[in-house]
């Protein structure tokens, strides 16, 4: 299965042991910030988005001009389908320290151990709607405004996907975001 060069070069240099979260985040600055392109490129696509698994993919919003900010290259669980797009988790929304927390429960979701291809978080918004983290993550996703295909993540590069800062917000700084998330919480 096809995977991302940056993300296996992360994955790799782990060699198979387990690493703490600051040793990811070090070797993530060592490689240097990945381009969100060549995420996409590098990874298992569809047109469809993958349920069960992390996906990026960029993204346009429709009331863009409403919103006070947004994320165009979103790292989305997606939750529910709708006929016109999808309900999902945005992880980009929240601080790494959250969004690792967030993360550690949604896998309590798996549906086996392997952490690997196979796979999948077995969640719906009814099973996650009274985590506290999940709130201001929540968006929903219309078809149209899918600018590129989905790029699935699978379980073992959920950990190198999440802590990648790839988030592109408009109208707003990950510092302004985090800072009105956290009052979320």
């Amino acid at each position: 299965m096809a995977k991302s060069l940056y993300i296996q070069s992360v994955i790799d240099a782990a060699k198979g042991r387990p690493k703490s979260t600051q040793w990811y985040r070090d070797k993530i600055k060592e490689f240097g910030q990945p381009g969100a392109m060549d995420l996409i490129r590098d990874g298992k696509r569809d047109n469809k988005p993958f349920y069960g698994r992390l996906n990026m993919f960029f993204y346009d919003p429709k009331f863009k001009k409403k919103l006070p900010y947004y994320d165009t290259f979103p790292l989305v669980l997606p939750l529910e389908p709708y006929p016109d797009g999808f309900l999902g988790i945005n992880l980009h929304y929240l601080p790494m320290k959250l969004r690792l927390q967030l993360l550690d429960r949604l896998v309590d979701y798996s549906n086996n151990t392997n952490f690997d291809e196979s796979t999948r978080l077995a969640v719906d918004y009814s099973k996650l709607k009274k985590i506290n983290l999940i709130k201001p993550t929540l968006k929903r996703y219309l078809a149209g405004r899918v600018k590129t295909q989905f790029r699935r993540i699978d379980a073992d590069e959920f950990t190198v996907a999440t802590l990648l800062p790839v988030q592109r917000f408009k109208k707003g700084s990950a510092a302004e975001v985090y800072s009105d998330i956290r009052k979320m919480i």
